[in-house]
C-alpha cells in the first residue's frame, strides 16, 4: 500500500468513526433528555404550527401513543445508523492493510442508507412535506436533516472511490 493510498484510508476510516459517534450520540441524547426532542415529534405530528387555514391539517396525528411510536422509531434509526457505521470503522480499522478493509465499507453504505432514510424520509419527506413542518417556524427541522443527509451522502461517496 502507498503512502497516498494510506492516508485515503486513514481519512475513511476517521470519516466513519465521526458518522457513528454522530448518529450514536444523536439516538443517546434522545433517550436521556427524552422530552425535548419529543416535543418537536409531537408538535410535528400534530401540526398545531403549520398555517392555520393549511388544507393540510387532516394529515395531523394527534394521538400521544402515535407520538411516542414515532419517535421510538426516529431513535431506532438513529440508533441502527451509528451501530453500522461502529461497525463499519471497526471493520475498517481491523482490515486496514488488507482486503477486509474494503469489505468493511459494506457496514459503511449500510449506515449510509439507514441514516439517508431517517434524515431524508423522515425529516424532509414526512415530516417536511407529509406534515408540512416547513410551515412551522419554531419546530421546523429541516435544515438540520439537510445537513445531516449532505454529510452522510458526502462521506458514502468518498468511501466508495478507490484508495
Amino acid at each position: 500500500m502507498t503512502r497516498a493510498q494510506g492516508a485515503a484510508r486513514a481519512a475513511k476510516l476517521a470519516m466513519v468513526a465521526g458518522l457513528a459517534a454522530f448518529a450514536l450520540l444523536v439516538a443517546y441524547n434522545n433517550l436521556i433528555d427524552y422530552g425535548s426532542n419529543f416535543a418537536f415529534v409531537a408538535h410535528v405530528l400534530s401540526m398545531d404550527t403549520t398555517f392555520p387555514d393549511t388544507a393540510l391539517r387532516s394529515r395531523a396525528v394527534t394521538a400521544p401513543a402515535l407520538w411516542h411510536a414515532g419517535y421510538a422509531g426516529i431513535i431506532l434509526g438513529e440508533a441502527l445508523t451509528g451501530a453500522c457505521f461502529a461497525l463499519g470503522a471497526i471493520g475498517m480499522a481491523r482490515g486496514f492493510g488488507t482486503e477486509g478493509f474494503a469489505r468493511a465499507k459494506a457496514w459503511a453504505h449500510a449506515g449510509a442508507g439507514l441514516g439517508f432514510l431517517v434524515w431524508f424520509l423522515g425529516f424532509q419527506v414526512l415530516g417536511g412535506e407529509w406534515f408540512a413542518m416547513w410551515q412551522s417556524a419554531h419546530w421546523n427541522g429541516q435544515e438540520s436533516a439537510f445537513r445531516f443527509v449532505a454529510m452522510i451522502l458526502g462521506v458514502a461517496i468518498y468511501v466508495s472511490q478507490p484508495e
